[in-house]
């Protein structure tokens, strides 16, 4: 968390409900840095695009308060707020040229011609879209009209830029390389971003730090790196990225292992994460791309599985086998002039390293 002093926005005991009843947020407290890109990533219903709406003035919290920049602002008007809004639909006037769309907020804000023209001119430029000015949005491409929607939330220098879902819309190419040109804007301008997805590799392509709701709280706050490698719970590790999921009792711990034994009675030596003590239940995870194929002796732990299925993908193959009374334990492995010709049917040994193997509460 970023200190209070530093906060360029701040969530402080957010509670928000609309029936009076069910909280959909529940006691947030968020900080985010000034030219930070933080992702609300979560599942429908956690509670991620209400923050987003009660942060842009769309939607007034329960309970507590919010600050931009050291102000209070929720008595404060969305329009007042000085702060950009992409929408997963573009939300573009469809009456209006590009031009007229982007010059709308900064006639709004009285600015003068001579600056309106200038301002739009550099957005323009900034998305890729020049000579485009006198086009209608329905005569832009998906990708045209979501950038114009970008160009309009920074035209007119926004503290902050929200945004929903926007690239949900686009196809998957479209989407990944928007993904890039979003990226290389925020690092040039170094502008504020909020932004909220269900699509964890989007989350994990553009942001300084994902923010993971789950049921109104926020499970995780972390970079990428850390949330991929280090989940802080059995959700988190679920929801990001594919995970091998393995129960157990621990039945040894101390600081830097533990041994778990599993439904069927097999030992596997994991790294205890939030467990603490002997006897607790624990889910153990595991990445499929940490599983090796005919490891070493030194592994902590080596097991033998059948192979049940094998889908190649490029760059790699997905193998599902049957391993520790699971039919759907996968490995990745990376396909090169040295992988190792193997067919459904086969016994294989597989292990991986007690570093690898998270054990978290259940």
């Amino acid at each position: 968390m970023t200190s209070q002093q530093n906060a360029f926005v701040r969530f402080e005991n957010i509670d928000k409900s609309y029936d009076g009843k069910l909280l959909v947020v529940k006691d947030l407290n968020l900080d985010i840095d000034q030219g930070e890109f933080l992702t609300l990533l979560g599942p429908s219903g956690s509670g991620k695009t209400t923050t987003l709406m009660m942060l842009a003035g769309f939607e007034n919290p329960t309970n507590g308060e919010i600050f931009l920049d050291s102000v209070p602002i929720s008595n404060i008007t969305p329009h007042k707020r000085g702060i950009g809004m992409v929408f997963q639909n573009y939300a573009l006037f469809p009456h209006m040229s590009v031009f007229e769309n982007l010059s709308f907020p900064l006639k709004v804000r009285k600015f003068s011609n001579e600056e309106i023209n200038e301002k739009v001119g550099k957005a323009l430029n900034m998305v890729s879209l020049d000579g485009y000015e006198n086009r209608m949005p329905n005569q832009l491409s998906g990708g045209q009209q979501q950038r114009v929607a970008v160009a309009r939330a920074l035209v007119f220098d926004p503290k902050l830029v929200l945004m929903d879902e926007p690239l949900g819309a686009l196809d998957k190419n479209l989407r990944e390389n928007m993904q890039y040109e979003l990226k290389h804007i925020h690092e040039s301008l170094g502008v504020t971003v909020v932004y909220v997805t269900h699509d964890q590799t989007e989350a994990l392509t553009l942001s300084n730090r994902i923010a993971v709701f789950n049921d109104g709280n926020v499970q995780q706050l972390s970079s990428p790196s850390k949330l991929y490698e280090e989940p802080a719970n059995s959700f988190v590790a679920k929801f990001i990225g594919e995970n091998n999921t393995i129960e157990g009792i621990v039945k040894d711990i101390n600081s830097d292992s533990c041994k778990v034994e599993t439904n069927k009675g097999e030992i596997i030596i994991a790294k205890p994460v939030t467990v603490k003590n002997i006897g607790e239940k624990t889910s153990m995870s595991l990445r499929p791309e940490r599983v090796i194929l005919n490891p070493s002796d030194d592994f902590a732990n080596t097991f033998t599985s059948v192979v049940k299925e094998i889908i190649y993908h490029g760059d790699h193959t997905r193998i599902r086998v049957s391993l520790l009374d699971q039919d759907n334990f996968i490995l990745k492995v990376p396909n090169s002039s040295n992988f190792i010709n193997i067919k459904e049917s086969d016994t294989i040994s597989l292990g991986w390293s007690a570093n690898d193997c998270r054990a978290l509460d259940l």
